[in-house]
């Protein structure tokens, strides 16, 4: 089937043509006529197969021209980079419509926001902390939204937003079409659908958790995070294969120590994204990264969730996620538009449970390969592969890496004097007598030469 096939508009087929898209992928073809329909609609698909396109063509076809001020659409997904690349799908898809779309996030300064709202919107894209500050202010008028677009949505409850989006449901109107998109399904997910949506249809192109099939997996059983380091470095020498490489990591702390570590091998061709660094430094560096200035982004989870990058040729897990949904979202970032990807992933003894957990969920054995003869096996531990015995002589240590030291050394000569008790105090006391008065200051002076 193509795009044609599915009844689309002149419009969209232009900027259909211009994207240089020929067949909707599986996803967009379903999701099409049910969106259409105005139904609730709950739609579960691989990461990385379009499900903005799936969601965004079909409420375009119907959003007829209005020069009203308050938005009809609203777009509701869990991080700032997210919410940047969906208004710029949908300003890829309306090249031909006269559609007015903003987006809305943290982090920046919401007066500004505020102003592009009273010029009059028709979809709103936001993070849910953000939409409800402008919602509280009463510069957003959630009063005509007809749709309700919930993408990503089991990450949005995993970051704790299950509150905002209470009360967002609350704030609009109950008579309103709910469209939900996610890659996993989850227990959360099922409740949330279970309390705020009619008899949604269900579109489900795969089993929840099942990867793509041009993704080609493998892994590695590592010892320890330096050794990692030095398997990375060494498989990302090779520039030609690992052209445009992806790294996640769990922890922000992780993320700034390899980042540390490749730098001083790769040097400009490193990058790094976190909630720790500024809106822009996120941006840029998601500019840089997609356009090919940097071979390699390091990120966590939440940074990468739902990004689209073009072309990635490989997604390292270097560390195996405690949540096996989590994987499916990281490996999701490469084969994507049905295009090849690998992905490796890298387990410590430790994190062999969460393997089996991802295996399980996948219902597939990651292959595991021999680490290179030429990567050194390090013997350096991070604080937090230390024993535990080790780490409590130094609760205050707050840094990620540990460098092993001597454990014990002489006291110098002023440090190693006895405890004399009561009688050493009474002899310094004499010795040091109060001034009988605060302005004798020479009271001390004069006794001591007596």
């Amino acid at each position: 089937m193509t795009f044609e096939d599915l009844g689309i508009s002149k419009q969209l087929q232009y900027a259909v043509d211009d994207l240089g898209f020929v067949n909707p992928t599986p996803i967009q073809e379903q999701a099409f006529s049910v969106v259409r329909s105005g139904k609730d609609v709950v739609g579960i698909a691989q990461t990385g197969t379009g499900k903005t396109f799936a969601y965004m063509m079909p409420i375009l076809q119907d959003l007829k021209f209005s020069k009203q001020q308050h938005p009809r659409v609203l777009v509701l997904v869990p991080t700032r980079e997210l919410v940047v690349q969906v208004v710029d799908e949908i300003e890829k898809l309306s090249k031909y419509i006269n559609t007015r779309v903003l987006g809305v996030y943290g982090g920046t300064n919401i007066n500004t926001q505020k102003q592009a709202i009273l010029q009059g919107q028709d979809i709103i894209v936001a993070t849910p902390g953000r939409l409800y500050d402008l919602a509280l202010s009463n510069a957003l008028k959630l009063k005509s939204i007809q749709k309700l677009v919930i993408d990503e949505v089991d990450v949005m409850l995993d970051l704790g937003f299950r509150f905002q989006l209470m009360n967002i449901f609350d704030v609009i109107p109950a008579r309103r079409q709910n469209v939900l998109f996610s890659a996993t399904m989850t227990k959360d997910v099922d409740d949330l659908i279970y309390d705020f949506f009619k008899n949604p249809t269900k579109i489900s192109v795969a089993v929840s958790g099942t990867p793509l099939d041009n993704i080609e997996q493998v892994s590695y059983n590592v010892p320890n995070f330096f050794t990692k380091v030095n398997l990375l470095n060494h498989l990302l020498s090779d520039k030609q294969t690992y052209n445009k490489v992806l790294i996640f990591v769990a922890f922000k702390r992780s993320a700034d120590l390899l980042f540390k570590h490749l730098e001083e091998v790769f040097g400009s061709e490193t990058c790094v994204i976190h909630s720790n660094k500024t809106q822009n430094y996120r941006i840029r560096s998601i500019r840089q990264f997609d356009e090919g200035n940097n071979r390699i982004l390091v990120a966590t989870d939440v940074m990468a969730r739902g990004l689209d990058f073009d072309e990635v040729s490989h997604v390292f897990n270097f560390d195996t996620p405690d949540f096996p949904e989590n994987y499916m979202h990281r490996i999701g970032r490469t084969g994507r538009a049905e295009k090849a990807g690998k992905t490796i992933l890298f387990s410590t003894e430790k994190e062999q449970k969460a393997k089996e957990n991802i295996e399980d969920l996948m219902n597939y054995q990651i292959p595991v390969l021999e680490i290179p003869e030429d990567v050194e096996i390090s013997k350096l531990l991070t604080e937090d592969e230390r024993p535990k015995e080790d780490r409590e002589q130094s609760k205050n240590r707050t840094g990620l890496e540990y460098v092993p030291g001597p454990a014990f050394h002489e006291k110098s000569e002023k440090n190693s004097k006895v405890n004399l008790g009561g009688s050493y105090r009474r002899e310094i006391a004499k010795k040091y007598k109060k001034p009988k008065t605060r302005g004798d200051k020479n009271y001390n002076r004069r006794n001591k030469k007596k």
